[in-house]
């Protein structure tokens, strides 16, 4: 997993952003933010995932004006079309579906649930300054981590003077 403190790689890759697929160009983020949140997932619709994602859409992170979230998982750009529209997801959601982002960030897992170059579940911080200010991933994307790594995240946002509500990650709510 990357390091705190190091730089953090820069990235352009497909995205769903706004019922739209766009190319999503992390350095346009990194320099109109205060700070920008890298949410990875091996894939859509992994019920922990999900339940991250959903808490972020819930703490309205997406709606801070000095912070930019993105979620990157390892399926396809027209999963992450299915997958914005049924959780009703405001932040983009990019398609690393051979595993780039996730092995410049070093979160590449060995092999999931029977594929290799997929990403780890992991949560990162990024400041405007391309520090990278907080970096945690889960064993398995299936745990339950006590707090979730979007949890983790708030105290290195809020130490960057960018105000949010900590997200309530609920595992057993049912995501409808």
């Amino acid at each position: 997993m990357i390091d705190v403190g190091v730089k953090a790689p820069d990235f352009i890759a497909p995205a769903v952003s706004e019922g739209t697929g766009v190319e999503l160009e992390l350095y346009r983020l990194v320099e109109n933010h205060r700070a920008v949140v890298l949410s990875f997932a091996p894939a859509t619709f992994v019920p922990s995932c999900t339940a991250a994602f959903v808490a972020l859409r819930d703490a309205g992170w997406h709606d801070t004006r000095d912070l930019a979230v993105v979620a990157v998982t390892g399926d396809s750009l027209f999963s992450g079309f299915a997958y914005a529209d049924r959780f009703d997801l405001p932040f983009p959601i990019v398609s690393d579906f051979h595993g780039g982002v996730a092995e410049s960030y070093d979160l590449l897992a060995e092999s999931w649930e029977g594929h290799s170059e997929i990403s780890r579940r992991a949560t990162v911080v990024i400041d405007d300054d391309w520090t990278v200010r907080f970096a945690e991933a889960t064993a398995d994307a299936l745990d339950r981590a006590e707090p979730a790594p979007v949890e983790a995240a708030t105290e290195p946002l809020r130490e960057l003077g960018v105000d949010v509500d900590t997200p309530r990650v609920a595992y057993d709510r049912t995501l409808g």
